[in-house]
């Protein structure tokens, strides 16, 4: 049997500021250097035991207070170091925010839940995340801090690539902000995976707002089938003023597949991606539209 049994071997500086501030000062301080954030250390941890991710200073934010909140008066704002677990534990996160809700409980097992974070999981910026996609399809936005001040960008607009992200070396995440949810709108998230804690063979997130029977706008964003998640507009612009039927859901279905751009990695094929991607289209704007009742 094969167990997790590498060591920390590399030498670098921990850091563990107390506040904000300390820690804006020491990423400034030190920005030109080989410096990592360390919220949850699920996926930092295992790279620089697994790949030996070079890092020279190691800012261990974990202890920050003004860091931990979840924030539910208007819309949903969340602490860079607030654990996933106790995100799922707000109610207003499970009736509201069904996607979001789903793809973290989709997440890994409850230790990894209880010590994993949204901000970690958008700053290692995999195409696989499971929290980027309902992210994106609520519109979520990320606040950036650093000594020169602060800036609020689209989640959709953070990541650039496999790891990439717009965040300067200076810059911290400090929180995710996600606004209210409409009424009359549902959403949902769905996952395919070998079993629950792998990484996604494909994810997608609906969002989606309805008047009777008339879809008036939608969001629809799928991970695991590109260079970064991916959002499928051409299929939200079939989608939005129309009529829904199975024939309308069919038809954007198929127009999904072809949006969507995957490869044959160690988790699946294109094939199967784009296969699933028609089936979890139909599954999931059908979940979303029953929850968006009119």
């Amino acid at each position: 049997m094969q167990t997790n049994t590498k060591i920390l071997a590399q030498e670098f500086e921990y850091l563990a500021p107390k506040t904000i501030d300390e820690a804006l000062d020491l990423l400034d301080k030190y920005k030109d250097k080989n410096i990592k954030i360390l919220a949850g250390g699920t996926d930092l941890l295992v790279k620089m035991k697994t790949i030996n991710l070079k890092v020279d200073y190691l800012i261990n934010i974990k202890n920050i207070p003004e860091l931990n909140f979840v924030d539910t008066n208007q819309g949903l704002k969340i602490g860079a170091v607030t654990p996933l677990s106790h995100i799922i534990k707000e109610e207003k996160v499970k009736m509201k925010y069904s996607a979001l809700y789903e793809g973290i409980m989709s997440m890994a097992a409850p230790a990894i839940r209880n010590m994993g974070t949204m901000a970690g999981n958008l700053g290692n910026a995999s195409p696989a995340a499971d929290t980027v996609p309902p992210l994106i399809a609520y519109g979520a936005k990320v606040k950036l801090q650093s000594k020169r001040g602060e800036r609020t960008v689209l989640v959709e607009d953070f990541i650039i690539g496999v790891g990439e992200t717009i965040m300067k070396p200076d810059e911290l995440i400090t929180e995710i902000n996600i606004p209210q949810i409409n009424k009359n709108t549902g959403s949902a998230f769905l996952k395919k995976s070998r079993v629950k804690a792998d990484l996604s063979k494909i994810n997608l997130a609906i969002y989606l707002e309805r008047e009777s029977n008339i879809c008036k706008d939608c969001k629809i964003v799928f991970g695991s089938v590109a260079t970064k998640v991916l959002r499928a507009e051409k299929t939200e612009n079939l989608l939005k003023e129309q009529i829904v039927n199975s024939e309308l859901i069919n038809k954007a279905a198929e127009k999904a597949s072809c949006e969507i751009k995957p490869i044959d990695d160690i988790r699946s094929t294109a094939e199967y991606r784009i296969a699933m991607s028609k089936e979890m289209l139909k599954d999931g704007f059908e979940l979303a539209w029953a929850r968006a009742k009119y």
